[in-house]
């Protein structure tokens, strides 16, 4: 396997850059190699990176398989008895490092991500510090991890609880959040003591690669943060299989996540999940229209779609459904769509033609079967337009399956009793949105709804502090918080007899 510690250039000239490489001030954030054991390494074989809003060539990544996600778990084992020794003060600084550097550099990870990814610049500038808070909370985090002493239930006898790191830890990460979910899972890892190997998703690896570079930059000891690029299967498979490996923390399909339960079962590897979702949104009449409409237009539309906390059946109560449905229609027609570099725009495009194709399918089903569409519904290339439907009824596909793209699904309801029992139809439990401001009403709905989170009037409710998780099919373990600490450590109890007086 070859190894470079300088970046590729895959520009012959300036004049061929993609547009938006030229807001890049520091180029060596552009990395086209795997990042394993502390070297930048590459195999031969590459995989392309294409912005999916212009197809212009970002550049290419190695495409590495078993041979090369072994050596980045050995590395990462090797490195891990002198991490997990370190004084949980000198770990905590070096994550601190980690995050003044994310912090230096938000703009050029902000224009890699709008690269590679789509999004509009400013949903990537927010995703950096939202990514960056991360790492601070968990460098503060690492000095807090606390035992117990229980009493002792036997004479002469000293008992202790302590929290141990589980060892290697696997993080596979989408394309939809490419630098916040590595850094909520890993910098959790790091701060209890692990080490960490990274599979990105392949549509969207140059964001891995520069937080690989400021850690590298930070201090981070050889093997201690691994990067490894390439087809999922081959890597994922071997990060799974191995027993080296003894935590998987995976952000990604319901279904996939099944099937890496199934694939771990043979190690008994600690399993975090954060998979699928199919928030309800719901909208009570005591509350003002214009809010909640902008409320909704957010929860549906942030990140194109493209969220698993994203709204995807809007119930609103009858006495203002037609009311909300003429504004939110309206709205939705005002939001722009365009590249991610040009000024002003909201709705960036889709990955993948998989993904345009399945929300012009959940359009035509939807139709067919009596929905009434309001906005939007066609696409332009990886565009698909920011799209309404009305009257939606549980036969419909987008009733049960989350559209993971820009198609708002709008329910009327009359009773709640009804309401929680169709907000409660679907094997998701991740997240909730309620607005009303009946106090009595909150504690009933908000205890009803089977989910993990619920926003009440609100609607950003994730951040550094917070346990994030869902339930049923939405996923095992919490992510963020205190919580997340309990996913990567293991307890021991130490029960010492000592001589009486």
């Amino acid at each position: 396997m070859a190894q470079s510690s300088t970046a590729l250039a895959y520009w012959p000239d300036s004049a061929s850059k993609p547009r938006g490489m030229e807001r890049l001030t520091d180029p060596r954030l552009l990395r086209e190699f795997a990042f394993i054991d502390g070297k930048w390494q590459a195999n031969g074989q590459t995989i392309a990176v294409v912005n999916p809003s212009t197809g212009d060539m970002v550049g290419h990544v190695p495409d590495m398989g078993m041979e090369e996600t072994r050596l980045a778990i050995a590395a990462a084992e090797h490195a891990f008895d002198a991490w997990r020794e370190l004084l949980p003060q000198d770990r905590s600084r070096l994550l601190r490092n980690w995050y003044d550097l994310i912090v230096a550099n938000r703009e050029d990870l902000a224009v890699l991500m709008t690269l590679e990814q789509g999004k509009p610049l400013a949903e990537s500038r927010g995703e950096i510090d939202y990514a960056a808070s991360f790492v601070e909370w968990f460098a503060e985090e690492a000095k807090r991890i606390d035992g117990e002493m229980p009493m002792s239930h036997l004479p002469n006898r000293q008992m202790t609880v302590r929290r141990e790191p589980v060892g290697v830890v696997a993080c596979v990460t989408p394309w939809n959040f490419p630098s916040a979910m590595i850094t909520r899972k890993a910098a959790a890892a790091l701060a209890a003591g692990c080490t960490v190997v990274v599979r990105p998703a392949s549509e969207t690896p140059f964001s891995a690669l520069a937080l690989a570079e400021l850690a590298d930059r930070a201090g981070l000891p050889p093997g201690v943060f691994n990067v490894v690029t390439g087809a999922a299967q081959p890597i994922v498979g071997e990060l799974v299989a191995n027993p080296a490996v003894r935590a998987v923390s995976f952000t990604g399909s319901t279904g996939i996540g099944k099937k890496l339960m199934r694939e771990g079962a043979d190690t008994l590897k600690r399993m975090s999940l954060e998979l699928g979702g199919h928030a309800p949104f719901i909208v009570f009449p005591d509350v003002d229209i214009g809010e909640a409409v902008d409320a909704a237009i957010a929860a549906k539309f942030q990140t194109t779609g493209q969220d698993c906390l994203a709204a995807n059946r809007i119930y609103v109560h009858r006495s203002i459904y037609e009311t909300f449905t003429a504004r939110f229609a309206l709205r939705t027609t005002e939001l722009r769509m365009g590249d991610g570099f040009e000024e002003g725009v909201e709705l960036g495009p889709l990955m993948h033609e998989r993904a345009v194709a399945k929300c012009a399918a959940h359009v035509e089903d939807a139709l067919s079967k009596g929905a009434r569409l309001v906005a939007g519904g066609s696409s332009h290339g990886l565009f698909f337009e920011a799209t309404a439907l009305v009257d939606v009824t549980p036969q419909m596909q987008i009733f049960s399956e989350e559209t993971f793209g820009p198609v708002a699904a709008i329910i009327p309801f009359d009773d709640e009793a009804a309401l929680i029992a169709s907000a409660n139809d679907s094997p998701y439990g991740l997240s909730a949105y309620l607005y009303t401001h009946d106090h009595d009403r909150i504690c009933r709905i908000t205890q009803a709804l089977k989910v993990g989170m619920v926003a009440v009037n609100c609607v950003k409710m994730t951040g550094h502090p917070i346990p994030f998780g869902g339930v049923r099919e939405s996923g095992l373990g919490r992510e963020g918080g205190r919580h997340a600490i309990d996913e990567f450590t293991d307890i021991k109890y130490v029960c010492a007899a000592y001589r009486a007086a």
